[in-house]
């Protein structure tokens, strides 16, 4: 069956579908700490979550003041599907955004988006406190500040088991080398797409970190300190994050309206590109044999490092191969209509 037939088809799955990367499911619903459950907390702790949204779907801290968002910062409750209070620890305000009204909020601001589609991290996180050094595992009562700092900032992370061997790489020599083949190999197994170590130091009951993320031959690195632990965890991922944001979110300006071909398609491969090409507003404009051409809306950068999530590879255009003219052939059935020819797209891959 040709892949225009799949097409036509309207009850695709997506959600079961696998990526390289790792899809989020709740990005649009964020828990802010409150003190109390009083009218005034709940109020604050709205105005924070959606903060931490804007931020979180734009990479841009100074997004929230775009003038665009001036009636959604009044009433924020215009893009809320429903709250809710989670008994913690910490007790939280449970926000869920609206995902097609903060969408729609966010693009008629003018601000590019960064999708559900991120790179997996495998976080390599070492602790030096006055009960000496530990890398936290998976397994460990130690993970949960960072898995809630990860929810919190948007990101998909993982961490190692931090078994017997695993606790012989984390060392802080490692964590702290410029060359990461040592953490690189001992990571191969968790599949990730991104290397995150980080030393985290207790100095007069303060916490402060040193951190380095490796995104395929991309290098980013920076400092962060916080109250305790779950604060340095939150500084880090913020940090990490936005950095990840200038990779993956096009800035104000460098979106255009392009054309993408996509070559070695079926119907799991299509599904996987409507969700890749979920934030860059996807059309698809033509398709022949196993090509799609879609109409899409980013910068040609954001585009590459997205697909190049996937595995995808950029390659040269090649235009699809008109087939011999059955009428020359005697007692052949006329051939169907063929499509007119079309200009090259902007982009060329295949998988």
């Amino acid at each position: 069956m040709r892949l225009r037939h799949y097409l036509l088809a309207t009850c695709i799955t997506l959600s079961s579908v696998p990526l390289h990367a790792e899809t989020i499911s709740n990005l649009y619903q964020v828990r802010e700490p409150v003190a109390s459950q009083t009218p005034e907390e709940r109020t604050q702790a709205t105005q924070r979550a959606l903060e931490t949204l804007v931020l979180r779907l734009t990479g841009d801290a100074k997004a929230i003041a775009n003038p665009g968002l001036a009636s959604v910062r009044q009433d924020p409750q215009q893009i809320i599907s429903q709250y809710g209070y989670d008994a913690g620890p910490p007790e939280s305000l449970q926000v869920d955004f609206d995902i097609a009204s903060t969408d729609n909020a966010l693009r008629s601001a003018g601000l590019p988006t960064w999708g559900s589609n991120r790179p997996s991290i495998l976080g390599w996180w070492l602790s030096d406190s006055v009960e000496g050094s530990s890398l936290v595992g998976d397994g460990q009562s130690a993970a949960e500040p960072l898995r809630r700092a990860a929810q919190h900032r948007g990101l998909p992370l993982r961490l190692p088991l931090a078994d017997l061997g695993e606790q012989g790489v984390g060392t802080a020599q490692n964590i702290e080398a410029s060359d990461p083949a040592a953490l690189r190999g001992a990571s191969e197994r968790y599949g990730a797409d991104a290397l995150l170590a980080v030393h985290a130091r207790e100095e007069e009951g303060k916490w402060s970190g040193t951190w380095r993320l490796w995104l395929g031959s991309q290098r980013e690195q920076g400092k962060a300190e916080g109250a305790d632990q779950a604060a340095l965890a939150d500084a880090v991922l913020l940090a990490v994050s936005q950095r990840l944001a200038t990779r993956f979110v096009a800035k104000p300006g460098a979106s255009t309206e392009m054309t993408l071909a996509v070559e070695g398609m079926n119907l799991e491969r299509y599904a996987q590109m409507g969700r890749l090409l979920e934030s860059y507003g996807a059309r698809v404009r033509t398709v022949y044999g196993d090509k799609v051409v879609y109409r899409v809306t980013g910068s040609a950068e954001q585009l590459r490092a997205q697909l190049g999530l996937a595995k995808l590879q950029e390659v040269p255009y090649q235009a699809p191969a008109v087939p011999v003219d059955a009428q020359a052939i005697p007692g052949a059935p006329a051939p169907a209509p063929q499509p007119a020819p079309q200009p090259a797209p902007d982009l060329s891959f295949r998988w």
